[in-house]
């Protein structure tokens, strides 16, 4: 292996390192990633708008899902690079999907967070991902460039 790829892999190992000593220090493990997303889809199932949203689109899927969730919050909070799926590609197409609904989807996700979550830094990081991962999809599945392009501005 030459240097250049033996000091990627180290780099990259140190911050796997780095990630699940902070993980570790707040308390968030696999057994904690497992609760959090079998907890807050269930309350997703029950939700009255996101619920039905998310069935239509996952009906007789919802253990895959389930799966690929837990695979994707480990990568995240590991930074694992286990995941290997296309968000903003899942999303796309989801009947009923309004920008609306991811300020609902954020205030279930953090309630589900004031129930389970082992602390308020646990809690802090989960939320900081959540909006980062609401906004970004929501730039990605209903952003539209030319509504800010100036020349299109009416007075």
């Amino acid at each position: 292996m030459s240097n250049e790829l033996q000091g990627r892999a180290a780099h990259v190992a140190g911050i796997r390192e780095r990630a699940e000593a902070e993980m570790t220090a707040i308390g968030i493990d696999e057994a904690f990633i497992g609760l959090l997303v079998e907890t807050f889809y269930g309350r997703v199932l029950s939700h009255p708008e996101l619920g039905p949203v998310f069935d239509a689109r996952l009906s007789g899927r919802w253990p895959e899902h389930m799966e690929k969730m837990k695979s994707f919050w480990s990568a995240v909070a590991f930074r694992s690079g286990a995941y290997g799926g296309k968000p903003v590609q899942a999303h796309f197409g989801v009947a009923n999907m309004t920008p609306e609904l991811f300020p609902k989807w954020l205030e279930l996700f953090s309630a589900t967070l004031d129930d389970i979550a082992p602390n308020k830094e646990a809690k802090a990081w989960f939320m900081a991902t959540a909006e980062r991962i609401a906004r970004s999809l929501t730039l990605s599945l209903f952003y539209n460039p030319a509504l800010d392009d100036p020349a299109l501005k009416r007075s």
